[in-house]
């Protein structure tokens, strides 16, 4: 194991960085495995295999912010695709589909990132150095001392800067309108790859807040399904899609079955002003215990807090410009 961690450690110590004449070296690479050191020792990552997941977006984002002294832009999908140069890292594409890249042989987007890669793999190996508790911190330790100035123990004093957090919270409790308002801004203050990746983040922190706050179960079936591993059974589903409402809000979300889910985003089901559930009279089906006209004429579960019951303008504008009459 010595040796290996050896081995390791030689190929960190000669990470590919770009190099640019105002900035230095880029510190892309070395924080984004800081990172996957930092979640797979908590668990957040479980194998080999790393997604590009809010969690590590939040974790890059986050270590940036408390060792980066420089002015390079924390694009998180350059380490993600530029990490492929170094022996341990295996990009793998989605089924079908080809990575582009610009002319200068890099990614073209964070966006073009997501939509064509489906993991990262790095060596097993490496990855039970990162999961064994006294190898992760000495990994962990190389690589700020390598490249950072700054100790592991220093770490300590950032862990309340949480971006997490601070998402979470307006998206539980801000209205509509500062949410909406709150995008508009970050769309003006950040570049466009920086921008994409807040939406992703914050998307995925929506479909983590709306299961929850309905319990995990469906509002609709009452379908709840509790597992001793990390499987999400119930949606969280907008109510006016993000791309048109460009809120994340949580009026603006139901937390629904992947069956009804599908069934609401084409308009076969609405719910209306009063909760009550409406099934689309274009819906033919045969007799079956998993008929979504079951449900025709249902009241939804609804959330604890008055607050967060969804929004009855948001589920008028679905009645009228999505459910099928």
């Amino acid at each position: 194991m010595e040796e290996i961690l050896h081995n390791y450690i030689k190929q960190f110590k000669s990470l590919k960085r770009g190099f640019n004449k105002g900035l230095g070296k880029a510190p892309h690479k070395p924080i984004l495995l800081i990172s996957i050191i930092q979640l797979v020792r908590k668990k957040v990552i479980t194998s080999n295999r790393i997604y590009i997941t809010p969690e590590l977006i939040l974790s890059f984002k986050s270590n940036w912010k408390n060792m980066v002294q420089s002015k390079h832009i924390p694009n998180f999908a350059l380490p993600f695709f530029h990490l492929r140069s170094e022996p341990f890292w295996y990009l793998s594409t989605k089924p079908g589909l080809q990575l582009s890249v610009s002319s200068s042989k890099s990614i073209k987007s964070f966006k073009s990132l997501n939509d064509t890669i489906s993991f990262a793999e790095i060596d097993k190996q490496l990855f039970l150095l990162m999961n064994d508790p006294e190898t992760s911190l000495f990994l962990e330790e190389f690589i700020l001392n390598e490249y950072f100035s700054i100790k592991q123990s220093q770490l300590i004093d950032f862990e309340g800067f949480n971006f997490e957090n601070e998402i979470e919270n307006e998206i539980l409790n801000e209205d509509k309108t500062s949410y909406q308002t709150r995008i508009r801004e970050l769309q003006e203050q950040l570049n466009e790859d920086e921008f994409q990746e807040e939406i992703f983040v914050r998307g995925g922190l929506f479909k983590k807040a709306i299961p929850k706050i309905y319990n995990y179960q469906c509002c609709i079936s009452e379908m709840k399904i509790e597992t001793t591993v990390n499987a999400q059974m119930v949606d969280a589903c907008h109510i006016v899609p993000f791309s048109i409402s460009k809120d994340d809000t949580i009026p603006n979300g139901i937390s629904l079955s992947p069956n009804l889910h599908r069934a609401y985003d084409r308009g076969l089901i609405t719910i209306n002003k009063d909760y009550i559930v409406r099934i689309s009279p274009t819906v033919i089906e045969n007799n079956s215990v998993y008929s979504i006209s079951q449900f025709n004429g249902k009241q939804i579960s609804l959330p604890e807090k008055v607050k967060w019951y969804p929004s009855p303008e948001g589920l008028l504008w679905h009645t009228k410009e999505v459910f099928q009459i």
